[in-house]
């Protein structure tokens, strides 16, 4: 489809081109959205029977993108996201033609009762929703045992930089759509690490918002504590579009989305998106190697010139420091997240499927037995259900957990933040993500280079909740000082 771009004499090429990119070239009449969606079309039909990073596609993407044409030549002023193609995460209603089933044929055929919050938003920017990206199996919630980026619907996404590697999950399938180029920009959503991770091993970038800061509504859960929704894109800029176009409230997710609505800055994301981000900011980096950076001889001196590049560019690096009360904290991660996860899952699942307004399945009892009764299809043999048959046993959640939970989160990571006066928290291991997850945190991965096997490294800036401008500055500031992301070169 470039070629054939290039051949009516517009010569844009869309591979890569960012929101920006795509929305000069709608205003300069060198690209219609029908031949961006046609572009991307042909891309996964091309790579996703070997990468499976889509499980289905909008059979009325086309009909939109003529729609979103016709729009254009009628009006002058549009909104950010009009005419551009965007999947979103199978565990994200939509009320079209497509399913919403977190990558499990116990809801195919479901009907949800409204588009959930994100998807609204969305069609008010003016996306076009190009289809479902794939996943771990219900946002890795069914089972320990299964590889990570398999889901029944779906299969096995593949990590389009190297095969042998980790897509990472559970937002498997957006990181490697975008990666590959099979759409312009995606959703996931993160309850511990679902966002951040896939972004780094597929060498794109992902904001995980402040709990709250976009609404969970019509989305399948785990826990309302946790959930929470973001992009994941190519560029920091296309990250910052999208997250403008999907952050406030939500009636549907009313306590949660006015909660953290004070944390919209007037005037949205894109205004951060400043070369010079980086001049004034206070980073940290912890000593400890759970959350610092790894020991590797290769992968530590690339970052000793990343952190050049930072202080060149005018941050300041705070190193050495250690997370207060970081035994408690740990404790409470290892033994306390995960139980309290489960609980608030059973709670969560059940009150979803009761708001379907058709479905196989009422309650996490019945996608257990429907999960026993098509085992072939589900793989059950092979990959059980454990965490469903554990959640299914609970009875409502231990206060103390909570508690527990957040005590770390106010006592180590703000603790440190405030004390410090950070701006930002940086590391390149993810299991930060479980510090940012238990309190709700906000973080954010950029492409940092690629280790001796093609492996994508990442860097990771996490912050105090609703410092999502600050992230975006640092992150963009970065972003624009090294340009280390490369696509992939795919020999499917």
């Amino acid at each position: 489809m470039d070629s054939a771009l290039a051949r009516n004499g517009s010569g844009f090429t869309i591979r890569e081109a960012t929101v920006h990119d795509i929305q000069i070239a709608f205003e300069q009449n060198r690209l219609t959205s029908r031949q961006l969606v046609e572009f991307y079309l042909g891309e996964i039909r091309r790579l996703n029977p070997y990468l499976k990073g889509v499980i289905e596609v909008n059979p009325d993407a086309l009909y939109l993108a003529d729609k979103a044409d016709l729009e254009r030549k009628a009006k002058s002023s549009l909104p950010g996201l009009h005419g551009i193609p965007i999947l979103v995460k199978d565990n994200i209603a939509t009320k079209d033609k497509l399913n919403s089933t977190a990558g499990s044929y116990a809801l195919l055929g479901s009907v949800v009762p409204r588009d959930a919050g994100v998807a609204m938003k969305l069609r008010e920017a003016g996306a076009i929703i190009l289809g479902k990206a794939s996943l771990s199996e219900w946002s890795n919630a069914r089972t320990d045992n299964a590889p990570s980026g398999w889901c029944a619907r779906g299969g096995q996404g593949v990590n389009p930089y190297n095969a042998s590697l980790t897509p990472c999950g559970s937002s498997s399938g957006s990181a490697i759509s975008v990666a590959a180029n099979m759409a312009t920009v995606a959703l996931g959503t993160e309850t511990d690490g679902s966002i951040l991770c896939p972004s780094t091993y597929n060498s794109v970038v992902g904001i995980k918002p402040t709990v709250g800061l976009t609404s969970r509504a019509g989305v399948i859960p785990i826990s309302p504590r946790q959930d929470t929704v973001g992009p994941i894109c190519r560029t920091v800029s296309d990250a910052a579009y999208v997250l403008e176009a999907i952050v406030g409230f939500d009636r549907y997710d009313a306590v949660a989305t006015r909660e953290a609505s004070k944390y919209i800055p007037v005037g949205g994301y894109v205004q951060f998106l400043r070369p010079d981000g980086l001049r004034g900011k206070r980073i940290g980096i912890t000593k400890d190697p759970n959350f610092g950076f790894p020991d590797n001889s290769k992968v530590r001196q690339l970052f000793k010139q990343h952190f050049n590049t930072l202080r060149r560019r005018g941050a300041t690096l705070v190193e050495d420091l250690e997370i207060p009360n970081l035994d408690f904290v740990l404790n409470s991660i290892f033994n306390d997240e995960n139980p309290a996860l489960i609980a608030e899952l059973k709670l969560a699942v059940n009150a979803y499927l009761k708001q379907l307004l058709t479905s196989p399945v009422r309650s996490l009892a019945d996608v257990i037995a429907f999960n026993n009764k098509y085992s072939r299809l589900e793989k059950t043999v092979e990959y059980g259900q454990t965490t469903f048959l554990e959640a299914e046993k609970t009875n409502g959640i231990e206060k103390k957990m909570l508690l527990n939970l957040t005590r770390a989160s106010k006592n180590g990571f703000e603790k440190l933040m405030k004390e410090k006066k950070l701006d930002a928290l940086m590391t390149a291991q993810l299991s930060v993500t479980s510090v940012l997850a238990i309190g709700g945190y906000p973080g954010i991965t950029v492409p940092a280079g690629y280790d001796s096997d093609g492996t994508p490294i990442g860097l990771i800036f996490g912050g105090l909740k609703g410092s999502e401008p600050k992230l975006i500055e640092i992150a963009y500031g970065f972003e624009q000082a090294t340009k280390f992301r490369r696509p992939p070169l795919i020999k499917a």
